[in-house]
């Protein structure tokens, strides 16, 4: 299997193992699309962006990962999953099986309302680098 493919399931069995997070979304909140209004609230699992980054040594990958933190009742409730996220990944240890996980930070949040749907969004952005 592919680094990054077991980055993200790494990072998706970190955030549904967390009642907390899980408690903020119900236990079928965490996906890969939105779905329609009646599922809100959601994370989902956005953009992933990969990049080489070897040294003379050994060989590595950059990986972006973003996510959304999807509301219907308001920011605050976006900015509170989007925090319990950052809690949970940011310098995160995750085991993968046939790679090495260097580093896993939080890079950015930025939280809006999305006037066509009338709902609000935080999106945040995680930097992995994995060998």
């Amino acid at each position: 299997m592919a680094p990054v493919n077991e980055l993200l399931q790494a990072v998706h069995a970190r955030l549904s193992g967390d009642a907390a997070l899980v408690a903020l979304l119900g236990p079928d909140g965490i996906v890969d699309r939105r779905r329609d209004a009646g599922t809100l609230p959601c994370l989902v699992t956005g953009t992933v962006e990969t990049r080489a980054y070897g040294t003379a040594s050994e060989d590595g990958l950059e990986c972006l990962l973003d996510f959304e933190a999807w509301s219907a009742t308001g920011r605050r409730e976006a900015e509170e999953i989007a925090a319990q996220v950052r809690a949970l990944l940011d310098d995160a240890d995750l085991a993968l099986a046939s790679a090495h996980l260097i580093s896993l930070s939080h890079r950015r949040t930025a939280s809006r309302r999305v006037a066509a749907t009338r709902h609000y969004v935080a999106e945040m952005r995680f930097r992995a680098v994995v060998e």
